[in-house]
């Protein structure tokens, strides 16, 4: 099963089993992970659920498209190499994917 890992900004990481073809923002949401706004539900409108791909997963992910590049320049704390929008991150069989959490998300 896939599983995703959230770190918080104090260093907390919670691992949760995730269902293929869900987002990771999705994951985080039903599964009540504080640090994920997603005030725009997945609809790439917003940027309240950023997260940063720890460097040794980030080449696993299929590359950001020009929206979410573009959403991530208004991120409440400044992005990074690894910045990725948690909706734009589908949950593929046998992921084990690590993300940490922005201090903020508004």
């Amino acid at each position: 099963m896939p599983t995703i890992t959230f770190t918080d900004p104090d260093g907390t990481a919670s691992s949760i089993d995730a269902t293929p073809g869900d987002s990771v923002m999705e994951t985080a949401v039903r599964n009540g992970v504080t640090g994920i706004v997603a005030e725009c539900g997945g609809s790439l409108s917003c940027a309240t659920c950023h997260v940063f791909v720890d460097p040794s997963d980030a080449a696993d992910l299929p590359p950001m498209e020009e929206m979410e590049d573009e959403m991530l320049w208004g991120t409440a704390v400044d992005r990074g190499d690894t910045s990725r929008l948690s909706c734009q991150i589908r949950v593929t069989d046998g992921m084990d994917l690590h993300v940490a959490l922005p201090e903020t998300q508004v």
